[in-house]
């Protein structure tokens, strides 16, 4: 494999973060850059360029100066971004380079996106991240599929990531992840309207123990809890990611029912974070003062 010295992502949001700090005074990295479109408007340029500088990261002034100062680009945005960020990079990027896709996408629209990437004349390998990125930092769990991904594989994990490759065809790497996200950000939907019309009805107590006997590996008030901060905190993200999950079960032959439902009920708690119905709960609080303040929604309605 051609040197990979020179890493630069494309986002700079919390996982562009966490990998451009993981990554930054590794073995045989010379330099870690980054462009977010946040370092062009004026309202979030200074703190996140601050962020950046303080980090030690270069905050590049576009895709493109990015792309030409990197030999590994990795995409790191929101999964409604994925084809537009690939579409620009192609622009941009450097033939031989390698473009590593982390984004939660279906398996047509990473397909389309390495289409587009080795017509550059670049090389496109798919990650899939199979959990939340904060608890692991670089040793996220990550699937890897493509031509390279073998290749970049060993060199990632010689950085202390866990990549594991599963085909060299691309969208299996994609396919594992999206299909297990109709089950996990699922239970993260049924969660909260489960426990909130529980707690509506005054009947949680009856409810959660039943759950605990059915299923007593779980401590259903401990992930009730976190489900809740995690959508509060992401539910625009996991919106989206749903939205390509259904895209996901649409390109395998199917109507979407139940991931296009989940995606509604992600995106109708992000909106309420979004006006501020969150605003006033602590980061340890248990699920019920999340399901009081989506119960508030109802009463000023």
């Amino acid at each position: 494999m051609s040197t990979l010295e020179h890493i630069g992502l494309i986002g700079y949001g919390e996982v562009g973060k966490i990998f451009s700090a993981g990554l930054k005074g590794q073995a045989d990295v010379g330099s870690v850059g980054a462009w977010d479109l946040k370092f062009a408007e004026p309202a979030t340029r200074e703190r996140e360029r601050a962020h950046a500088g303080q980090a030690g990261i270069e905050a590049h002034g576009s895709a493109q100066a990015l792309c030409a100062a990197s030999d590994l680009v990795i995409s790191a945005v929101t999964a409604s971004n994925t084809l537009a960020v690939a579409e620009q990079a192609a622009r941009h990027i450097r033939a031989g380079a390698l473009f590593l896709d982390l984004n939660s996408a279906s398996p047509g629209t990473k397909q389309q996106c390495a289409r587009l990437i080795e017509d550059a004349g670049a090389h496109y390998v798919e990650a899939g991240v199979m959990t939340s990125v904060p608890p692991y930092g670089i040793r996220v769990p990550m699937l890897l599929g493509g031509a390279r991904a073998a290749e970049l594989a060993e060199r990632l994990n010689r950085w202390g990531m866990d990549a594991k490759v599963v085909s060299e065809r691309l969208g299996i790497a994609s396919a594992i992840k999206m299909c297990r996200s109709v089950m996990i950000k699922g239970l993260e939907a049924l969660v909260i309207e489960s426990y909130t019309a529980a707690r509506a009805y005054g009947v949680e107590e009856h409810v959660l123990p039943t759950l605990q006997e059915t299923f007593p590996g779980i401590d259903w008030s401990a992930q009730g809890a976190y489900f809740f901060s995690r959508v509060a905190q992401h539910g625009q993200r996991r919106a989206e990611e749903m939205r390509e999950s259904a895209r996901t079960v649409q390109e395998a032959g199917f109507e979407p029912f139940m991931a296009r439902a989940i995606a509604g009920k992600q995106q109708w708690v992000a909106d309420q974070a979004r006006a501020g119905v969150f605003a006033d709960i602590g980061k340890s609080a248990e699920w019920q003062a999340y399901a009081d303040a989506l119960l508030g929604v109802r009463s000023r309605g």
